[in-house]
């Protein structure tokens, strides 16, 4: 006889919703996108009736947003680049002397800046960044770094501490250098977490708004984030070149944690576990 498996309602009803409120706003940002303003007054729920593409060129022209687009380019890329480099290394060291007081101390006090909301310290980074002119993408680029440290290093510990010591003590006999036996078999070693932390890394700097807010004062060095600002007027908001605009900004994320999101869920449990 065939059998029968039960349909599991509670579980299928919160997919179902959950699902909704995902793709809801979704779909919200598609359509309002495609209409005009006597669209908008008519329904805003409804699907257009009319599709008017020059929202995404007159977004274009208003937020000069290939240039932005240039400068969020930069500073994700560059970011992920030195946080694989420098984090990867600082978790190396922690995680191989975690005997020791100092390291160890080193660890959890890297773990609890996790903790600490980014409000409290704002005014202080404004001041030391003023200070250092370090007011610009490379400035930015530094603090995205360092604040992803206190993750990164939690997720690269756990990860690290899986590989065989044997693996470097073989190396070290062959007359490898610490230096040598961390890029030469660490290094790779470390691919599954590395591409986890890249990804997260990237989304986080890519996205960032508040940041470059309190950072970036040349509005030539505007990111993505910091020109949509531009459309929040103090009177009214122009919300189909916004939402073209906003939509425009997605699709790049959208897409590489399409391709990545296996990464990321895989990375995670294995940093977490072992």
């Amino acid at each position: 006889m065939r059998s029968r498996t039960r349909t599991n309602w509670p579980v299928l009803v919160l997919v179902t919703l959950g699902t909704l409120f995902i793709l809801f706003p979704l779909y919200m940002t598609i359509t309002i996108a495609l209409k005009n303003p006597e669209q908008m007054r008519q329904s805003v729920f409804a699907f257009p009736t009319e599709f008017h593409w020059e929202n995404f060129s007159n977004a274009i022209k208003v937020t000069n947003f290939f240039q932005a687009l240039g400068n969020s380019v930069l500073v994700t890329v560059c970011t992920v680049v030195l946080t694989l480099l420098t984090n990867s290394l600082v978790a190396y060291a922690i995680s191989r002397n975690m005997d020791r007081k100092f390291f160890k101390g080193l660890y959890f006090y890297f773990i609890s800046a996790m903790f600490i909301p980014f409000p409290i310290i704002m005014l202080p980074i404004v001041k030391l960044t003023s200070a250092l002119h370090m007011t610009n993408l490379w400035g930015l680029i530094l603090l995205h770094t360092v604040y992803g440290l206190a993750f990164n290093v939690f997720v690269y510990v756990g990860y690290i501490r899986s590989i065989p010591v044997a693996l470097e003590e073989a190396a070290t006999v062959d007359g490898a250098t610490t230096w040598g036996t961390f890029w030469r078999i660490i290094f790779p070693l470390m691919a599954p977490i590395s591409a986890t932390v890249g990804i997260l890394t990237c989304l986080a700097a890519y996205n960032d708004f508040l940041l470059p807010l309190i950072i970036i004062s040349d509005p030539e060095r505007y990111t993505l984030p910091l020109v949509q600002y531009v459309f929040q007027g103090q009177f009214n908001t122009d919300f189909n070149l916004a939402f073209a605009s906003y939509l425009m900004a997605l699709l790049p994320m959208i897409i590489i944690y399409l391709f990545a999101q296996k990464w990321i869920i895989n990375g995670v449990t294995q940093g977490s576990v072992k």
